[in-house]
């Protein structure tokens, strides 16, 4: 594993409702690596985006409260300034958002928009920045670079899109890449095809990449490390065997559980019952999961739940884990 490259500790992020602040992330502590590819998973709703988003420096800050820590190349982000920000994205962090049409300009041609990185961040010739965008398209696998760059968006499939877009995020070689349901919408080769694409970037460039996904075919073949969030905390993390070989966490287990499988074709979908609560009505105490697993008893779970290590490098929040097991197909 490479050298540290972000480590985030109690990490809270709350939007203002009215006079009151809700947390969207709860008390998350996680550590991404260079050479390395961390997956977070969770359902829609979690808390995933707004972390991405709290990483970057993305969120409105007169309606939203950010406390905690987090370092990036020992650089503390909590409480940096907007110029701040805006030197280190695009040129040490990158963020491939999850919907290219709408995170493209449509009245810009492709190449403008690759080059308006390199504008702020470099100070090559308009000759130099014109053939890094060349090569950069052809990096993320679009033929014929010169006809593209002179293309506008709607021009372009999703797919190609998604590739700019990819191209925008590395023009400048970012030790981190926070890739934000990078393969939404995409038919399942072209995921393949974006999929191999970072690995291939990280490869090359020894980046660190946050996966962000709800996906979790998508994780087993891609990541190293797993965080599963759900209604803003971190319920489980560890090595992506380890979270899919021994999950521990009556959410990881259920997520797991309503995959489909081959070899039970014909066989009814374990689904999860209920829904991730909303901010407005986020419990505040208790195991947040207890309400979509009502048959655990009250005495299952932790009044204060915290984290704990059944195994070395795995953690799992609560101690509903020990009481919570299938049988026949059915969570009991």
């Amino acid at each position: 594993m490479g050298e540290e490259l972000l480590t985030i500790n109690h990490l809270h992020t709350a939007f203002k409702r009215g006079t009151e602040y809700f947390d969207a992330v709860d008390d998350v502590s996680l550590k991404i690596h260079k050479d390395e590819i961390l997956a977070i998973v969770g359902e829609s709703g979690c808390g995933k985006t707004t972390l991405a988003k709290s990483i970057i420096g993305l969120h409105d800050l007169k309606r939203t409260k950010i406390t905690g820590n987090i370092k990036f190349q020992d650089q503390e982000l909590v409480g940096a300034s907007p110029e701040k920000f805006d030197q280190l994205r695009g040129s040490d962090m990158g963020m491939i958002f999850q919907d290219p049409l709408a995170a493209l300009n449509p009245l810009m041609r492709v190449e403008d928009q690759v080059r308006e990185v390199l504008d702020y961040h470099t100070d090559y010739s308009a000759t130099k920045k014109h053939k890094i965008v060349l090569k950069l398209l052809d990096q993320v696998g679009l033929e014929n670079p010169e006809r593209v760059a002179r293309q506008f968006p709607h021009e372009l499939s999703g797919g190609m899109r998604q590739r700019i877009i990819i191209a925008i995020a590395i023009a400048c070689k970012p030790e981190l890449i926070i890739a934000d349901e990078p393969t939404t919408a995409l038919d399942v080769t072209i995921q393949a095809q974006i999929l191999d694409l970072l690995r291939s970037i990280q490869a090359q460039n020894h980046a660190g990449i946050i996966l962000i996904t709800h996906d979790l075919g998508v994780v087993a073949d891609t990541a190293d490390e797993v965080v599963v969030m759900y209604a803003g905390q971190v319920v489980e993390r560890g090595t992506v065997f380890q979270i899919f070989n021994h999950p521990l966490h009556p959410y990881t287990r259920s997520l797991l559980k309503s995959i489909p499988q081959a070899e039970h074709e014909g066989d009814r979908l374990y689904a999860i019952e209920g829904a991730v609560p909303s901010l407005a009505k986020m419990p505040h105490d208790g195991c947040r999961f207890a309400p979509r697993i009502p048959w655990i008893p009250e005495s299952a779970h932790e009044k204060t739940p915290t984290m704990h290590e059944p195994e070395e490098g795995h953690y799992v929040l609560c101690t509903c884990y020990q009481t919570f097991k299938f049988e026949n197909g059915e969570a009991v």
